[in-house]
C-alpha cells in the first residue's frame, strides 16, 4: 500500500512530503493521521534539526477529500471531527517543536493545504504556485489554524477579503503581502529550498526553538512580560554547548560549527 506521507531522514534534516498526488496530495483521514504521528516523532527525535514539508506531484496539497466528504453522506460531522483532530494535532507540534520547519509549495495549495502551506516558519513558494481559501466555495468554514495564522501575517481586513471572497493569492502577491517568504522561479525552487535547509540545519537550534516561541507567544503577552521571557530564554540557552561554541567562535574570529552536517541535506 503506498505511503500517504513519505519520510525520509537525511543527516540531521527530516524531508516530509504529503504522497497523495493523484488527488493533489488531498487529505483523507490516513494521511491526516500520518501527519500527525509524524509531526510527533519529529518533535520527538532530537537528531532532527530541521524539517521540510512539499507535496508529490504538481500540487503541494489541494485540502481536504472532497470526494470522501461526499462518500460520507450524514456522517461527515463525524469524519471531519476525526479528521481535524489529526490535523491540528500536527499542526499545533510543528508550531511548537523546538526546531525550525521549511515549508516548500511547489504547487496549488488550498483550504487545509494552505493552511499547512503556511504553517513553515520558512515558506518558500514556486512563481506558478497559488494559494486559495477554498473553504467557502465547498460551504465549509477553515479549519488547520488558517483562520489564526492568516490575520496575524496580513492583518484583519485583508484576512477577512480574502476568506470571505475565497480569493486565490498568486506567488508574487503572496510575496508581497508576506504570506510567504519567497517567491522562487519553479526552476529554481530546489535549489533555492537545498540552501536554506543547509542553513536552518547548521544554525544552533537550541536558540532557533527558543525564537519560535518568542515570536509566537509575543500576539499574546504585554511588552514588560515578554521582556523577562526573552531575558529568561537568553539565560537558558546561554548554558548550552551551542552558546559556547558561537562565543568561541565570535572570539576566534571562525565561523560558528553548531553541528557536524552528515551525508547529503
Amino acid at each position: 500500500m503506498t505511503q500517504p506521507l513519505l519520510f525520509e531522514q537525511k543527516g540531521p534534516v527530516a524531508h516530509l512530503t504529503l504522497n497523495r498526488p493523484d488527488v493533489g496530495n488531498a487529505i483523507d483521514v490516513p494521511l491526516a493521521r500520518a501527519l500527525m504521528e509524524t509531526a510527533i516523532r519529529c518533535d520527538e527525535d532530537d537528531t532532527i534539526r530541521c524539517v521540510t514539508l512539499r507535496g508529490a506531484g504538481r500540487c503541494f496539497c489541494v485540502g481536504g477529500d472532497i470526494a470522501g466528504f461526499s462518500q460520507a453522506g450524514n456522517a461527515l460531522p463525524g469524519l471531519l471531527k476525526e479528521l481535524t483532530a489529526y490535523v491540528h494535532m500536527a499542526v499545533s507540534r510543528f508550531a511548537r517543536m523546538p526546531k525550525p520547519l521549511l515549508t516548500i509549495v511547489n504547487g496549488a495549495a488550498a483550504g487545509a493545504g494552505m493552511s499547512l502551506s503556511l504553517l513553515g516558519d520558512i515558506v518558500l513558494m514556486a512563481a506558478s504556485a497559488r494559494l486559495t481559501p477554498a473553504y467557502g466555495g465547498v460551504g465549509l468554514s477553515p479549519d488547520g489554524g488558517l483562520s489564526w495564522v492568516l490575520p496575524r501575517l496580513v492583518g484583519l481586513r485583508r484576512a477577512q477579503e480574502i476568506m470571505l471572497g475565497n480569493r486565490a493569492i498568486e506567488a508574487r502577491e503572496a510575496e508581497a503581502i508576506g504570506l510567504v517568504t519567497r517567491a522562487v522561479a519553479d526552476a529554481d525552487l530546489a535549489d533555492e529550498s537545498a540552501a536554506m535547509v543547509a542553513r536552518l540545519a547548521a544554525a544552533a537550534t537550541g536558540a532557533a526553538g527558543r525564537t519560535r516561541v518568542l515570536l509566537r507567544d509575543s500576539f499574546d503577552t504585554s511588552l514588560e512580560r515578554h521582556l523577562e521571557a526573552e531575558s529568561r530564554a537568553m539565560a537558558d540557552t546561554a548554558k548550552s554547548a551551542e552558546a559556547q561554541e558561537g562565543v568561541a567562535a565570535f572570539l576566534a574570529k571562525r565561523k560558528p560549527v553548531f553541528h557536524a552536517l552528515e551525508g547529503e541535506l
